[in-house]
């Protein structure tokens, strides 16, 4: 089974929660919103920790690097078989200033002509509805498991 492994960051904004959520780029997902939004995530290097993987990945995706308590959840397994192991850490970033990593693909498709794209083309603060609304559907485990634990004080 394939894993990735990700960072949930979360803010307060008037006794709420709000979650920080990333748009994936390139050309597959650049009409799709509702469903298609996701945290920061991505697979390991050979002989890298889960979490270390997670931080980087975030940094790679976004130009930031989360410190402070990192808070794991309940790993989640998405559509296609891939598991998710998450951790919340709470920060604060300007999400229209984020800085994503690229990657090169074929496009269109058959073409011979190679485009590079962003990984992540937007980022954006969300409060808890609306965040459930527009993450991966799977995903919306980890914000239901953030807002239990926060409910019992983290």
């Amino acid at each position: 089974m394939k894993q990735s492994y990700g960072i949930l960051l979360y803010r307060w904004r008037s006794g709420q929660p709000e979650f920080f959520l990333v748009h994936p780029g390139g050309p597959f997902f650049v009409n799709k919103h509702a469903g298609s939004w996701t945290i920061p995530k991505g697979e390991a290097n050979v002989d890298e920790a889960p979490l270390h993987t997670a931080i980087r990945e975030f940094e790679e995706e976004t130009g930031y690097r989360p410190s402070g308590h990192f808070i794991p959840l309940t790993p989640i397994v998405q559509k296609g078989g891939k598991q998710v192991h998450c951790w919340a850490v709470e920060g604060d970033l300007d999400a229209t200033a984020i800085r994503s990593n690229t990657f090169e693909l074929e496009w269109p498709p058959h073409s011979a002509k190679k485009q590079v794209f962003p990984e992540i083309d937007r980022a954006e603060w969300h409060c808890f509805e609306e965040a459930c609304k527009l993450i991966n559907e799977k995903q919306q485990d980890l914000l239901q498991q953030f807002s239990n634990l926060a409910k019992n004080n983290i």
